[in-house]
């Protein structure tokens, strides 16, 4: 895993922990491939690429602020 992987995971782990404790997300940690993550959300886990994940989280936490 090169330093870009790493620091996006870190983002992806960050912006997860303010989901989870906003009550956003009931869950998360690494996924089983290094390259994705896995959210649950709504009571289903999704393994998503790190991109896609941090994208997921990011627009839950807007939409979030939103309303």
């Amino acid at each position: 895993m090169n330093n870009t992987q790493i620091s996006l995971r870190n983002e992806v782990r960050q912006l997860a922990d303010e989901a989870f404790h906003q009550k956003l997300i009931s869950g998360h940690g690494d996924g089983p491939d290094s390259n994705e993550y896995q959210i649950v959300y709504q009571g289903k886990p999704r393994h998503l690429p790190l991109e896609q994940a941090r994208l997921f989280l990011v627009n839950l936490l807007y939409r979030s602020r939103l309303y």
